[in-house]
């Protein structure tokens, strides 16, 4: 005789595990959408309260509960982008999204919850193409909705017809703002450097940059270089971006003299070399890399503490 109860518990556990091994798509999404893991781990935790806000049978009637979850998480991530311009006007110097560590998993730690298990695939974001700090930069620079079409449509391969259904426009709609969106990003730079090569030309200028020669910095960085740092106000550091190969070498130089106890270390940023600075073993600053035809192209420093969450516990 075959046990309901248990046949029950066991269907149930079932979709139980379904929903939850969402998470890892969930999370990528949202940080590509929104570019802060925080605040992509704020949005999944909404998405799945809403999720248990429902009756059972609310539950039950939802023919795909993966689709379902997908829907509601791109909504709450385009409500937040809508007002992180807001946000962003009132932050102190550059906003750069947020950097993730080389490796992809790390320990997300809040203040008063227990450890998360490290191993947890739920806490991991997949590094393309797709989480460069280049393209994340150029996707600051276009509309929620742009922002929404291109990510779903291009990264996540989703129709238009279901991007349609999540931003309230017209298939035709979104379909145009995936376009705009991708020539956004190609006028936003040249094509990436391989990463071997980005490897090496980020390991010549953490070689030039400890030796403070200013001419072999000048030699690696582009004419026309640009270095943005990002210290939310808490900590010391340029307000606004340094534009020049040569000005960037001399305030390299200028770091490098001034810093006590500094030390520079080759990481993988966002799936490509960079570089993090540590001072008395924690790391205080994380440097990616654009480059392009041969020299670096551009610089982003993240400095906020708030955004070396997942560094801190790397």
């Amino acid at each position: 005789m075959t046990d309901h109860s248990e046949t029950g518990h066991d269907r149930s556990d079932a979709g139980l595990s379904g929903i939850i091994s969402e998470r890892r798509q969930l999370i990528n999404l949202a940080y590509r959408l929104l570019g802060s893991l925080a605040e992509a781990e704020d949005a999944v935790q909404e998405t799945y309260a809403r999720w248990y806000a429902m009756s059972r049978q609310q539950q039950d009637a939802i023919a795909s509960p993966g689709a379902w979850l997908t829907r509601v998480a791109s909504r709450i991530c385009l409500d937040l982008l809508g007002s992180a311009r807001a946000r962003r006007e009132r932050y102190v110097g550059e906003w750069i999204p947020e950097p993730l560590p080389g490796r992809t998993e790390w320990i997300s730690v809040r203040p008063g919850t227990a450890t998360a298990d490290p191993a947890d695939p739920a806490d991991r974001v997949t590094l393309d193409e797709s989480v460069s700090m280049a393209f994340l930069v150029a996707l600051e620079a276009m509309t929620p909705a742009q922002r929404v079409a291109l990510i779903l449509h291009d990264v996540f391969g989703y129709s238009f017809a279901e991007i349609a259904d999540i931003t309230g426009r017209t298939p035709a709609a979104c379909r145009e703002l995936a376009s705009s969106a991708r020539r956004r990003v190609r006028a936003s730079g040249r094509p990436a450097a391989p990463a071997t090569h980005q490897a090496g030309l980020v390991r010549d200028f953490k070689q030039a940059w400890e030796a403070r020669d200013i001419d072999a910095l000048v030699g690696l960085l582009d004419p026309s270089a640009t270095f943005t740092a990002d210290g939310g106000g808490q900590v010391l550091t340029v307000l606004e971006p340094i534009e020049g190969g040569e000005q960037i070498a001399h305030a390299c130089a200028t770091i490098a003299s001034r810093a006590t106890g500094l030390t520079l270390v080759e990481r993988t940023v966002n799936g490509q070399p960079g570089l993090v600075a540590q001072q008395n073993g924690v790391i205080v600053t994380v440097y990616a890399f654009e480059v392009a035809e041969g020299r670096i192209k551009h610089i982003w420093a993240v400095r906020n503490p708030d955004k070396l969450r997942p560094w801190i516990t790397d």
